[in-house]
């Protein structure tokens, strides 16, 4: 059989997504929303008909089963999957794209791919799964390099060690989220970091940015489960000792976690497991009021009851997610144990719920303890379709696009306010329609709840680029002004730059752009993410 191909365009293998008929009552809402008859679809774009620069680069002979210009290839290393990515591969412009594309074998690959691209002038892209909304993938360097070569690392697939003595594995960076977790279960034991790219992001992609995963509350990001890792940079490899903790100085591998590939590319990493859970226990929670659903949480957080899930969907999201009529906010909560029963976990969560007018409708009791039924169930189909979703409201012309954030529990009603009203505000601005925001907790912590926000907008499909800037610039800027972060896990790339230069402490970037010389003299390893190249 045909191995199945990635989309070079979208989400997913060729010939997934959303159908006709999937879209019809998504497009009869939105007709109704914005107030016009209805939309066409445009069709995606195939790759013979897009044309490319020829390569800048010549593949050295000792390089040449590792490298390839296939057209193809270069087509699908071009992008990520932001909303401003497809609305570029739907307009066919894929101006910069890579001019090789590498799969190194293994680590010494990595380390003679280096070596080439300092040698050649050639700037160094990691590439993992490409799920990445940021720009973090995009050769996007200017004139100053004599081409790009995107390093995909999907070929160092293995978990290599399992030690369940400490609950550990030593797992290569390429692996795709579904596989890692297929070559744990023999032995009863799973990383547990499920973000929404699960399927189509890779390991080193998740360290690389910071990611946040399946736990709402206390193993909220990537850091919480790396051990030690393994990261070739152009002046030799990074190889620390592997320790449940030391306090021997700065951590030699945080400097490299949230690098974003600019630093060094991961190879390998120890990572911290646990038992596969076998207890577990969940409700949906209404609050007719949303500010009762948010002091809710607070209490919960701040409880140290530590639920897996933890997410509280406005009133709004409940509605456009499919998962109820809109009339409440709805609190998705659940518990898991590989060790103890949860029932009184859950029933003092419960409770906190209960002191903020939260009730428990029949249905959540009737569906108990079962993820996939009831409101929850529908949360999380809507959720893993929310990809798809994307690309087929591009097509027809919707703007739909999310960002998110993280702030303090005192200062979170001002920042849902100002980017409540900010952000509608633009969008009917730009559009002349009026466009929809939503909100969701995705994390929270006792000091605070990181909210995410998806916005739909009415699209001009030859302005949509414009409309996408003029959205993002007015949002972001609400974020900064609130001192949230620009970004709580969908990393920084060069779409964040802007702000995220405006949140960087002056001295930290004087020692962040310090480690890049040293680690990077050449300055060929992802120009442009999170710091200016070198001159």
């Amino acid at each position: 059989m045909a191995k199945q191909r990635r989309k070079f365009w979208g989400w997913g293998y060729e010939g997934s997504g959303l159908s006709s008929a999937d879209m019809q009552p998504v497009e009869a809402h939105w007709a109704d929303y914005f107030g016009v008859d209805g939309f066409t679809a445009d069709a995606p774009p195939e790759a013979g008909e897009i044309t490319l620069r020829e390569p800048r680069l010549a593949i050295p002979a000792s390089l040449e089963k590792i490298c390839t210009t296939e057209h193809y290839e270069r087509l699908a290393h071009t992008y990520g999957r932001s909303l401003a990515d497809q609305i570029r591969a739907f307009r066919r412009d894929f101006t910069n794209a890579p001019d090789v594309v590498a799969h190194p074998r293994d680590e010494q690959d990595v380390v003679d791919l280096l070596d080439w691209c300092g040698g050649a002038d050639a700037a160094a892209i990691p590439f993992g799964g490409g799920s990445g909304v940021v720009g973090g993938v995009e050769a996007a360097i200017g004139e100053r390099y004599a081409g790009a070569v995107s390093i995909d690392m999907l070929k160092l697939d293995k978990v290599l060690e399992v030690d369940k003595t400490s609950r550990a594995a030593r797992i290569q960076a390429g692996i795709y989220g579904p596989a890692l977790e297929s070559e744990l279960r023999p032995h009863g034991l799973t990383l547990r970091h499920f973000p929404q790219s699960f399927e189509f992001s890779t390991l080193g992609g998740w360290i690389a940015t910071r990611s946040g995963g399946h736990f709402a509350t206390l193993y909220t990001h990537i850091d919480d489960f790396v051990e030690t890792m393994r990261i070739v940079t152009p002046t030799g490899i990074h190889d620390s000792f592997r320790l449940p903790g030391s306090g021997a100085g700065p951590s030699p591998d945080r400097m490299f976690i949230g690098s974003e590939g600019t630093l060094g590319i991961i190879t390998e990493a120890w990572m911290r497991l646990q038992d596969r859970p076998t207890e577990r226990a969940s409700r949906t929670v209404e609050f007719k009021e949303y500010m009762d659903g948010v002091r809710a949480v607070r209490a919960i957080a701040q409880a140290g009851l530590y639920p897996a899930n933890c997410r509280l969907l406005h009133a709004g999201e409940v509605k456009s997610a499919g998962v109820g009529d809109g009339s409440a906010s709805l609190l998705v909560l659940g518990f898991e144990s590989a060790d103890h029963t949860l029932g009184p976990w859950l029933e003092r969560a419960l409770e906190c719920c209960a002191d903020h007018g939260g009730v428990i409708p029949p249905e959540a009791t009737d569906a108990a303890d079962d993820p996939r039924a009831g409101a929850a169930g529908r949360w999380r189909d809507a959720f893993i379709k929310g990809c798809y979703m994307r690309e087929a409201l591009t097509a027809r012309g919707i703007l739909r696009e999310t960002f998110e954030t993280s702030t303090t529990w005192d200062r979170f009603e001002d920042l849902y306010d100002d980017v409540t009203r900010t952000t509608l505000d633009v969008i009917e601005d730009v559009t002349g329609h009026p466009g929809a925001l939503t909100c969701r907790f995705t994390h929270v912590y006792p000091d605070g709840p990181a909210p995410y926000f998806t916005y739909h907008g009415m699209g001009d499909k030859p302005r949509m680029l414009d409309q996408f800037h003029r959205i993002k610039q007015a949002a972001s800027d609400v974020l900064v002004k609130h001192r949230a972060t620009i970004t709580h896990h969908h990393a920084v790339g060069r779409d964040h730059r802007p702000w995220y230069d405006q949140q960087a402490p002056a001295p930290f970037v004087a020692a962040l752009s310090a480690a890049k010389k040293a680690l990077d003299p050449k300055g060929i390893l992802n120009p442009g993410v999170l710091i200016d190249p070198l001159p």
